[in-house]
């Protein structure tokens, strides 16, 4: 089964039962490098259907606090984007669950894309979220994607105006990262009340799975996407217990514990 078919029979088998697919998000080389495979396997056996793995950049985009202060912790670690995908083959050849990508245009530019691209692939990568690269501009690089069987997960964005989310999804592969709110990420109190008129709009312009993030971090809140949403993204909750949890073990743990309870109300 090809990266693109892993992602997609992984949303299939949710939605035949009813269910969410949970995607959590974890930032390669925070707390460590070493501890990174650790994490996702505990995610991978706590229910994850598909997991995000955070390249550290300075620069970040979209990210929230908690997010930002990540991936400061991470390049002040001097975390190498060759250990990245060194730490990535490394669990990818030990747990099903497809993992994604998620890397700033930056560090693909400099890298060279099509080299990026290869790099992607022999580490076992199944797809990337580019969130800096306009959809509208993402021709070239979902070219290049395409021809290696990889997803390119396309951002839209409740501002996200209507002829530019034509252009966005028309090259949209794996799934639609549908951000719940505007702004940047972060757990919220609640969910907007707009969501799910934009869900709807979504569902009759494409058919792929809409996996809703930004602002998700509570069981209740992942339970309110059902019937609305095809996908959970969890990102800043999981990763404030990398910052709060203490030592290696304790990390493992909390994460393991918030993750199985999201992974419990993504799939009741």
């Amino acid at each position: 089964m090809d990266p693109t078919q892993r992602i997609a029979e992984a949303f299939a088998v949710r939605q035949a039962r009813g269910q969410l697919a949970f995607i959590p998000f974890v930032t390669a080389g925070d707390p460590d490098l070493a501890l990174t495979p650790r994490l996702v396997g505990e995610l991978s056996r706590a229910g994850a259907d598909l997991i995000e793995i955070g390249f550290p950049y300075s620069d970040p985009i979209a990210d929230g606090p908690v997010i930002q202060a990540s991936y400061t912790r991470a390049l002040n670690r001097r975390v190498k984007l060759a250990d990245i995908f060194a730490a990535i083959r490394t669990v990818a050849n030990e747990v099903s669950t497809p993992l994604l990508g998620m890397v700033s245009y930056a560090i693909i530019y400099r890298q060279g894309p099509a080299a990026f691209v290869r790099e992607a692939v022999d580490a076992g990568l199944c797809g990337l979220i580019v969130p800096d690269l306009p959809g509208d501009e993402a021709a070239e690089l979902a070219h290049l994607v395409q021809r290696a069987n990889l997803a390119l997960v396309q951002l839209v964005a409740p501002t996200t105006p209507p002829e530019r989310l034509a252009r966005i999804l028309e090259h949209a592969t794996g799934f639609v990262y549908c951000i719940a709110v505007a702004g940047t990420t972060g757990v919220r109190e609640a969910l907007p009340t707009d969501l799910a008129g934009m869900l709807q709009q979504l569902r009759a312009q494409t058919t792929l799975p809409l996996a809703v993030g930004f602002g998700i971090g509570r069981p209740e809140q992942v339970r309110q996407l059902k019937g609305l949403a095809d996908g959970a993204i969890v990102g800043s909750a999981l990763v404030r217990c990398l910052d709060t949890a203490g030592g290696a073990e304790a990390v493992l743990s909390a994460v393991r514990a918030l993750a199985a309870s999201l992974a419990q109300a993504a799939h009741e």
